[in-house]
């Protein structure tokens, strides 16, 4: 658990940001705000094979932004010897996986704040998908939801033979993830909000309204995520199990979780 933040860090916090490993393969899911920093606290951002992104909203997606210049500009990624490094012909260019038109986004994302527009598209190898896509990342099979938010999202599930995590991204009340999570060995899913949106579209869901989705998807463990730290943990888990019917976990920063 690298970041479980909402939109708005936590104090010391970071947005989301979740790091996945398996037989030697490194998955960072999500790189939103802060998140950058607390991979290096865990591996070598060199390390990471694969960058999954589920949504194009800032807190989802905007430490790609440092995680760019450090691909771009330290000192052992250049081709000539240089800081103390011997320079190299091979430097790291992690495949980044975000849906379709996260070119354009990173864009006038980099553009807007004076950058190249292609500091991000260049410093990874990005790869857009669509929902009904499919991948093979090593051992991992990847495949994608849409569900309900306030711009295109899609939940993810990484399977690797009867194991399965199942991240359900952000997103309002929905069918679509209880049927996609169905029978999960881990569902990660947002519990960000205290209370239902009091006016215009769901996009967010409580914590007992994450339990309830635990339960209809017959997840065999639940965590939830992306909740402030202004949000009673205590209270929260209290809400998600009395509809999860069983214990919730409640992400902390730092936390593994085994599948």
């Amino acid at each position: 658990m690298l970041g479980k933040s909402p939109a708005w860090e936590d104090a010391g916090g970071a947005c989301s940001g979740y790091l996945v490993q398996t037989d030697g393969l490194n998955v960072l899911l999500d790189c939103g705000c802060g998140v950058f920093g607390k991979l290096r606290a865990q591996i070598d951002y060199v390390d990471i094979d694969v960058v999954l992104i589920s949504h194009l909203h800032a807190d989802h997606i905007m430490d790609l932004v440092p995680y760019a210049s450090a691909l771009i500009y330290a000192p052992r990624q250049q081709p000539v010897p240089v800081g103390g490094h011997p320079g190299t012909d091979n430097p790291a260019r992690p495949r980044l996986i975000a849906p379709t038109g996260a070119g354009e986004k990173f864009a006038r994302l980099c553009g807007a704040t004076g950058m190249r527009e292609g500091h991000i598209s260049n410093a990874f190898d990005l790869i857009e998908y669509e929902p009904e896509e499919t991948f093979e990342i090593g051992p991992l099979d990847v495949s994608f939801q849409r569900v309900p938010h306030f711009i295109a999202t899609n939940a993810i599930d990484l399977r690797e033979g009867d194991r399965r995590f199942t991240f359900g991204a952000d997103c309002a009340p929905n069918d679509e993830l209880c049927e996609f999570a169905r029978g999960t060995s881990l569902l990660l899913i947002e519990a960000t909000l205290p209370r239902p949106e009091r006016e215009g579209p769901r996009g967010h869901l409580t914590p007992g309204e994450a339990g309830e989705h635990g339960r209809r998807a017959g997840a065999q463990r639940l965590v939830i995520t992306h909740f402030s730290d202004e949000m009673d943990a205590g209270w929260a888990r209290d809400q998600a199990e009395a509809a999860f019917g069983g214990p919730v976990d409640v992400a902390v920063e730092g936390d593994v979780y085994e599948v």
